[in-house]
Protein backbone atom coordinates (compact mmCIF):
# COMPACT_ATOMS: atom_id res chain seq x y z
CA UNK A 1 0.00 0.00 0.00
CA UNK A 2 3.09 2.15 0.59
CA UNK A 3 4.05 1.41 -2.80
CA UNK A 4 0.82 2.78 -4.24
CA UNK A 5 0.54 6.08 -2.36
CA UNK A 6 4.75 7.01 -3.44
CA UNK A 7 3.66 5.91 -7.42
CA UNK A 8 0.96 8.69 -7.24
CA UNK A 9 3.05 11.05 -5.46
CA UNK A 10 5.91 10.73 -8.30
CA UNK A 11 3.28 11.08 -11.32
CA UNK A 12 1.50 14.20 -9.83
CA UNK A 13 4.20 17.02 -8.68
CA UNK A 14 2.87 19.85 -7.04
CA UNK A 15 2.43 23.18 -8.68
CA UNK A 16 5.16 25.88 -9.07
CA UNK A 17 4.59 28.52 -7.79
CA UNK A 18 4.54 31.37 -10.45
CA UNK A 19 6.74 34.57 -10.40
CA UNK A 20 4.69 37.79 -10.35
CA UNK A 21 6.29 38.59 -14.52
CA UNK A 22 5.19 34.77 -15.43
CA UNK A 23 1.57 35.75 -13.70
CA UNK A 24 1.69 38.81 -15.65
CA UNK A 25 2.83 37.21 -19.01
CA UNK A 26 0.07 34.63 -18.92
CA UNK A 27 -2.55 37.21 -18.21
CA UNK A 28 -1.24 38.95 -20.79
CA UNK A 29 -1.60 35.99 -23.23
CA UNK A 30 -5.19 35.52 -22.31
CA UNK A 31 -6.10 39.23 -23.15
CA UNK A 32 -4.52 38.89 -26.48
CA UNK A 33 -6.49 35.74 -26.78
CA UNK A 34 -9.65 37.13 -26.24
CA UNK A 35 -9.23 40.25 -28.51
CA UNK A 36 -8.05 38.10 -31.33
CA UNK A 37 -11.48 35.44 -31.18
CA UNK A 38 -13.32 39.03 -30.80
CA UNK A 39 -11.94 40.54 -33.80
CA UNK A 40 -12.46 36.79 -35.32
CA UNK A 41 -16.56 36.90 -34.03
CA UNK A 42 -16.60 40.76 -36.20
CA UNK A 43 -15.94 38.73 -39.58
CA UNK A 44 -18.63 37.99 -41.69
CA UNK A 45 -18.54 33.94 -42.30
CA UNK A 46 -17.26 32.51 -45.43
CA UNK A 47 -19.44 30.24 -47.24
CA UNK A 48 -17.79 27.29 -48.68
CA UNK A 49 -14.02 27.80 -47.39
CA UNK A 50 -11.41 26.18 -46.54
CA UNK A 51 -11.73 26.83 -42.83
CA UNK A 52 -8.75 27.08 -40.17
CA UNK A 53 -5.89 29.41 -39.79
CA UNK A 54 -5.50 32.14 -42.76
CA UNK A 55 -2.42 30.36 -44.86
CA UNK A 56 -0.91 33.42 -46.17
CA UNK A 57 -0.19 34.49 -42.50
CA UNK A 58 0.76 31.08 -41.17
CA UNK A 59 2.62 29.88 -44.31
CA UNK A 60 0.80 26.67 -44.52
CA UNK A 61 -2.08 24.86 -46.57
CA UNK A 62 -2.86 22.07 -44.64
CA UNK A 63 -5.75 20.52 -43.31
CA UNK A 64 -5.92 17.34 -41.46
CA UNK A 65 -2.56 16.40 -42.69
CA UNK A 66 -3.37 17.17 -46.44
CA UNK A 67 -1.76 19.68 -47.87
CA UNK A 68 -1.90 22.43 -51.04
CA UNK A 69 0.62 24.49 -52.85
CA UNK A 70 -1.58 26.15 -54.89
Amino acid sequence: MNDAKQQTELETPAPKELSPAARRALAEAQARREASDAEQAKLPREIGGRGGKEPGRYGDWEIKGLTSDF
